[in-house]
């Protein structure tokens, strides 16, 4: 097995965590990392918890705030000079003048608010006021995936993604870069053209595999998607060969030799440093999850999201906190995932998604727990864009959500307002998940794509609109309130409330 770090890495690491606990002598921070895969909503949840703490939202299960010992949070400048800033007021504008969702994370970026507050303890009261720096880390859910690469051969990466490839649900949309692979000959001579030919076509290959239709979640290397200033270098024009197990090391000159040598350099200068310089000095995690729209896309994406869910746990570092191990050896002892877009179902419904996204990261929630980290999991909303109702049906109140769609939004063939509510039966996930996930345990890689998701209907079967965020009324005085939300406090009770007391 390869480390993630080497040894000079480590140093450097060790030297950042010496100069980090050095400014918490002053105020103490916290360093907290916020990911998801595609279209979990990482900015809107940045956006929302920033928003809230600031203006005073509604947080009753947030112990701090709650018991008004939470006095003031306040946005400063940045410690990392070298990472962009989270444009925290771009996207509010969006979200509460505009209301459309703002543009997705696509580099990592980074915010700093500090929070002051009273003690709950008496002693510490009379040493005077609290003040906890909390730095928020907003980076992709992609390029978690690409950790687990720094423990793989090429061989190996190759292996696993010509086997995700030639899946029953993956061989179609694959086809081109597979054909491309037919005519590539890994021992002859190296050419820039095949090289990249053969990148576009993988490249393509996983765009659609990450499309509406699909929404599949493994997908490394994640910077092939969002390649940035990266965009036609060499660290980003290699793709998988098709190579024996026992095959013999690759010959100098060869197109697997480049192949081989490309990759190393993705990891070396694209992984390793995100790694070393960010993601290993994270304090506490939150990861996204898109629940919904993986159950909307059928049992192969749910399938798909368990295996990207633990492949995320088994690359953190969990472990308990201690003075000693945040210098040498960073852990994260807190994890919560958090199952987005709860505002799409009745409140009914809210414990069945908690309960599927339990099953759905169970093997890497007893890692970490085993390692000595909390890990939790729950249902949210960042920012709640319907409200509930119901609608008499057969002589019964069914119940219903209400809120205004998306421009472009239609349901059966009929376009959608986007200036009139409207009120939309979700549908009901299982009453038990395990039938959800017997069923996936079940099906074979050449059937899975004609049964159904396991909930008693067909894939899909579940109304899955994108509604506008909620207008925002003015409270006394005339100041506008704080963006409306679904167990927002719960997650930040969870993530910092004992930093808190």
């Amino acid at each position: 097995m390869l480390k993630p770090l080497k040894l000079a890495d480590e140093a450097r690491l060790i030297l950042s965590n010496l100069g980090d606990a050095a400014s918490d002598l002053a105020v103490p921070s916290l360093r907290l990392g916020v990911t998801g895969l595609a279209r979990a909503g990482k900015t809107v949840f940045l956006s929302a918890l920033v928003h809230n703490l600031i203006h005073g939202g509604r947080l009753p299960l947030f112990q701090a705030a709650a018991s008004g010992r939470l006095t003031r949070a306040a946005l400063q400048p940045q410690p990392d000079d070298a990472v962009p800033r989270f444009d925290y007021e771009a996207h509010v504008a969006a979200l509460v003048n505009d209301r459309i969702w703002p543009q997705s994370t696509r580099q990592i970026s980074e915010l700093r608010l500090t929070l002051e507050y009273e003690s709950a303890s008496y002693l510490a009261r009379k040493l005077g006021p609290g003040k906890l720096h909390l730095d928020l880390i907003d980076y992709p859910g992609e390029w978690l995936l690409d950790l687990p690469l720094l423990r793989q051969s090429f061989g190996e990466f190759s292996r696993k993604a010509l086997q995700l490839a030639r899946a029953a649900n993956r061989r179609e949309i694959a086809a081109p870069y597979l054909e491309t692979l037919t005519s590539i000959d890994p021992e002859g001579p190296e050419t820039e053209l095949d090289a990249q030919k053969l990148a576009a076509t993988f490249t393509d290959y996983l765009a659609a595999c990450r499309s509406e239709t699909m929404a599949l979640s493994m997908l490394p290397p994640g910077r092939f998607l969002m390649p940035g200033d990266l965009a036609g270098s060499p660290a980003l024009t290699f793709a998988p060969l098709d190579i024996a197990e026992d095959a013999p090391p690759a010959r100098t000159g060869t197109f697997r030799a480049m192949m081989e040598r490309r990759f190393e350099a993705y990891k070396n200068h694209v992984v390793r440093p995100f790694f070393r310089d960010h993601f290993a000095r994270l304090d506490r995690q939150i990861v996204l999850v898109d629940v919904l729209h993986a159950l909307n896309a059928g049992p192969h994406a749910l399938a798909d999201l368990q295996d990207a869910l633990n492949e995320v746990l088994v690359s953190f570092r969990p472990g308990k906190r201690s003075w000693l191990s945040s210098i040498l050896t960073r852990r994260i002892d807190r994890i919560l995932f958090a199952a987005t877009k709860a505002d799409h179902l009745h409140r009914e419904d809210h414990d069945r998604l908690q309960a599927i996204l339990r099953r759905l990261v169970a093997r890497g929630m007893d890692h970490a727990e085993y390692r000595g980290a909390r890990v939790e999991a729950l249902a949210l909303a960042a920012v709640r864009a319907t409200r509930e109702g119901t609608i008499p049906r057969d002589g019964e109140d069914l119940p219903v959500i209400l809120g205004t769609p998306l421009p472009g939004q239609s349901m059966e063939g009929r376009a959608l307002s986007p200036d009139k509510e409207i009120a939309l039966f979700p549908g009901d996930l299982p009453q038990n998940p395990d039938s959800l996930f017997e069923t996936l345990d079940s099906l074979s890689e050449d059937a899975a794509h004609s049964v159904s998701a396991g909930t008693g209907t067909e894939a899909g079967d579940h109304a899955f609109l994108r509604f506008r965020p909620p207008h925002l009324e003015a409270g006394p005085g005339g100041l506008t309130l704080s963006l409306p939300h679904i167990r927002l406090d719960r997650a930040l009770e969870f993530l910092i409330g004992d930093r808190l007391t």
